[in-house]
């Protein structure tokens, strides 16, 4: 929800785009409440999840009571385009009508992720017990995961819902494939920190396919940092098909980017659940 709050603040993207978005997260954020009864609870990680859900469903419930208001940057840059053609064609067309009741807040979106970074700490401090080092590396690798998976996920969907919002500028689209070039470089640090991807790398680490998923998590990575690249590049056409070309090339991203992060996890914890037996 952090990078949805990143694109809505600016209040230009349409309502439902956030209802698709809390619809997508709010069961993720219930699901995690029950793999977490049915596969090793944690008090606090679990009653994070619940209250995650919770909080976006408020959120869903307040942006849909006052959906009369809509958004007003969304308005704005309506009348504005309509202005535009008036002026050079002559046709002048009818400029929305003032909304009605009070707008929603997008900050709301915010409560979620102060309380599912308290969840992600927990998480990480019960997932290592080696000291403050280690229970560091397994908090950032959740932090940063999260961020990671968050910013590439977010970019698709919202890529799609530029079929729904034509006119939606494409500086929202490129925020998000920055936050998420940005973001990759601590994604594979925090990986590869010892014991980390370089351990299963030299083979200190057996991944169970004589080093095969290793590889693959390499692949991953650096298909993942290519794919953004490229998908700038698409951006910068003038096209509109452009747009839907960067969407595509963010479908392969998501597969890449879970590649990189999933991959890692199961064979670091499956590392650290053998050498504990």
């Amino acid at each position: 929800m952090l990078l949805g709050w990143v694109t809505t603040r600016r209040r230009e993207v349409s309502l439902g785009y956030g209802w698709m978005l809390r619809l997508t997260y709010g069961p993720l954020a219930a699901g995690a409440v029950i793999a977490g009864f049915l596969y090793g609870s944690n008090l606090v990680r679990d009653v994070a999840s619940a209250l995650v859900a919770v909080a976006i469903g408020v959120a869903f419930v307040s942006s849909v009571a006052r959906k009369s208001a809509g958004v007003s940057g969304a308005q704005k840059e309506f009348d504005r385009r309509s202005e535009r053609v008036a002026a050079m064609t002559g046709i002048d067309r009818a400029t929305t009508s003032t909304a009605s009741g009070r707008e929603f807040h997008p900050i709301l979106d915010l409560v979620p992720v102060m309380i599912g970074v308290v969840g992600l700490v927990a998480a990480g401090l019960a997932a290592a017990s080696d000291g403050f080092l280690t229970d560091a590396l397994s908090v950032a690798r959740l932090l940063v995961g999260s961020l990671f998976l968050g910013a590439v996920t977010n970019a698709m969907l919202l890529g799609h819902w530029y079929l729904v919002q034509p006119g939606l500028p494409r500086r929202h689209l490129n925020e998000l494939v920055d936050i998420l070039g940005k973001v990759w470089p601590f994604e594979v640090l925090v990986l590869i920190a010892p014991t980390g991807m370089v351990s299963v790398l030299n083979g200190s680490i057996d991944d169970g396919w004589g080093g095969v998923l290793g590889w693959f998590w390499v692949t991953c990575a650096l298909t993942t940092i290519v794919l953004v690249v490229v998908t700038k590049a698409a951006l910068r056409e003038r096209q509109y098909s452009a747009v839907m070309a960067a969407t595509g090339l963010l479908y392969l991203a998501i597969l890449t980017a879970f590649g990189t992060d999933l991959v890692a996890r199961a064979i670091l914890d499956a590392a650290v659940s053998s050498s504990a037996v």
